[in-house]
């Protein structure tokens, strides 16, 4: 197990470095050379092309679908038993690479999770080792592609127990510090150790500033809201369009129009926030047609909010027109332009000193924390790539006030929300964790004998002697489930010969309490046990077309088996 996991991390550290590669490598030869003076109507080509050729490449080639990677890696672990296909190791460095390194306005911590994840399923799959151990090297595998991805092995730690919510005991903890220690030492080696953002960005913390970080932190819980609220609408706008060619055209027309009118939403948006830090402002005016206001304290003040409210809609028309990549980079962006835009509001409006990179900084932790419901990974990974801990207090301070914002409007982070719609997700409780990796398969009992509703009470009876059981469900010609005869009910009369062709089994037969719908998940099944109180339920399909049985006694032996498995260390 530890060998694999250390394979996991340099292979993950190797994936992370390449994507990062890739991506600036398009971006620098595509937009290094472009006037920062005046617009371009090639940033409105770009990303166009950009989704274009990611399509290309997923139809053509990939035939599935890799989007919102990290949501697909938790439903991997509530339903596949942790197990990801072979070419989500790779597929999603070149569709990301595309995407982002042409301007979409995305991230790619989303895709480098989904690689990471895959190397260490497909690792422990190619060693056939069990569930749960595949299940420990696919987060290892997400460990070791956010450490290596930010160099911050911590974070990656962090991300892994509060994102994907495995357990923290040793036997977990162990194959993720050794994978997060072997990737960022590959990054390490490759790429050098320079922090992201240095500490010279950083002044130190004043104690005096601490009701003005209140604000911030209400400010991050808005904008995190706004972030869930706004992505889930328009992205389900493009679900409802029916052809990929609509919802290219449309999305990126849109996606276009926003990155020439605000370049600074061009890819990822980390190369505008450290300008930002280095109090470099004319970052948000570079390239557009109003370059001359960069010097107009109003305009600073208008730019960055357009920027944030515009931000979410160009993340969500690039995935809605078929780009690929993830949610990490474009929260992380818009905290910093939300910490930018409080702290210089407040020094305008109230002549305060207020320091704006701090506050920047921070407001990156505290959006993240508010949108992925996970202020440890937003605190320590700010700190990891920032070299220091001069802004624990305030980072601790925002990105918890963020996150009770959002929580007290949203139980489920963006990455969960679909998949708890569903009942589809994983959660630190074992109780729910072992109803959730359940399946309606493992339960339904399919030995019961049918009988026809026409049918008579003689043959009612041959069908009791050929069953073992003691309920009967009753059918028509096209197998709809029609009630149940019990046992009980016809005991006294069984052996009345007289009513053997005079009696129907449609005269005996009783409608069953509830009906369990194939497809229900398992939430939905224990309610209905709850709710009607009965021992044994019928399973229909969609048509009503009988299935099987589902008994308590069967759920409740599976039930037992899956808390023991989880339980298992």
């Amino acid at each position: 197990m530890l060998l694999f996991s250390v394979l996991t991390g340099v292979f993950c550290g190797f994936a992370a470095i390449t994507i990062k590669w890739l991506i600036h490598f398009v971006k620098v030869n595509l937009t290094g050379w472009l006037p920062a003076d005046s617009g371009s109507v090639l940033l409105f080509v770009y990303p166009m092309v950009g989704v274009l050729l990611t399509i290309l490449f997923l139809r053509l080639f990939v035939r599935d679908d890799i989007s919102h990677g990290v949501t697909k890696v938790l439903y991997a672990i509530s339903r596949k038993e942790s197990r990801l296909k072979a070419h989500n190791m790779y597929t999603s460095m070149v569709a990301t690479s595309l995407t982002i390194g042409l301007g979409g306005s995305v991230g790619a911590e989303g895709p480098i999770v989904m690689t990471g994840s895959a190397i260490g399923s497909n690792i422990g799959q190619f060693f056939r080792v069990d569930a749960r151990t595949i299940t420990l090297l696919l987060g290892a595998g997400a460990s070791g592609a956010i450490a290596g991805a930010f160099g911050a092995p911590l974070a990656g730690l962090i991300f892994t127990l509060e994102v994907l919510m495995l357990d923290l005991t040793m036997s977990a903890v162990v194959p993720l510090l050794l994978s997060t220690v072997c990737a960022v030492s590959v990054t390490y080696l490759f790429v050098g150790s320079s922090i992201i953002f240095p500490e010279r960005y950083i002044l130190d913390f004043s104690v005096y500033n601490i009701p003005f970080y209140v604000v911030l932190g209400i400010a991050c819980g808005a904008a995190s809201l706004y972030f869930t609220w706004a992505s889930i609408s328009i992205e389900g706008y493009f679900r409802k369009q029916k052809s990929w060619i609509v919802r290219f055209l449309v999305g990126g027309v849109l996606l276009g129009l926003l990155i020439m009118l605000f370049p600074s939403l061009y890819g990822e948006g980390y190369e505008a926030i450290g300008k930002l830090l280095s109090l470099k402002n004319n970052v948000l005016f570079e390239h557009t047609l109003y370059y001359g206001l960069r010097d107009n304290t109003w305009a600073l003040l208008l730019i960055p909010l357009l920027i944030i409210l515009f931000k979410v809609p160009a993340m969500a028309c690039t995935f809605g027109a078929g780009g690929v990549g993830g949610i990490f980079a474009p929260s992380l962006f818009i905290g910093g332009m939300v910490g930018f835009f409080v702290s210089t509001s407040i020094n305008v409006l109230f002549g305060t000193t207020l320091p704006v990179g701090n506050f920047t900084l921070v407001g990156m932790g505290g959006v993240l924390a508010g949108v992925m419901h996970a202020p440890l990974t937003g605190i320590f990974l700010i700190a990891e790539i920032t070299g220091g801990y001069q802004l624990f207090i305030p980072l601790m301070l925002v990105s918890v006030l963020s996150y009770i914002t959002v929580f007290s409007q949203n139980r489920h982070s963006l990455y969960t929300l679909r998949l708890a719609q569903s009942g589809d997700l994983i959660t630190h409780h074992k109780d729910k964790a072992a109803i959730t990796i359940m399946s309606l398969d493992e339960v339904v009992e399919r030995d019961f004998v049918p009988v026809l509703y026409d049918a008579s009470f003689g043959e009612l009876v041959k069908a009791v002697a050929k069953s073992k059981r003691n309920i009967f469900p009753v059918i028509d010609q096209n197998r709809s489930l029609k009630g149940v005869v019990l046992l009980d009910d016809i005991r006294h009369i069984m052996f009345e010969s007289s009513n053997y062709d005079v009696v129907k089994v449609s005269d005996l037969m009783v409608l069953p309490p509830e009906q369990i719908v194939y497809g229900n998940s398992m939430e939905e099944v224990f309610s209905k046990f709850e709710g009607s109180g009965a021992w044994n339920l019928p399973v229909v399909d969609e048509l009503g077309v009988y299935v099987g049985f589902v008994s308590r006694s069967r759920i409740l032996s599976i039930y037992r088996e899956k808390l023991v498995d989880l339980s298992n260390e």
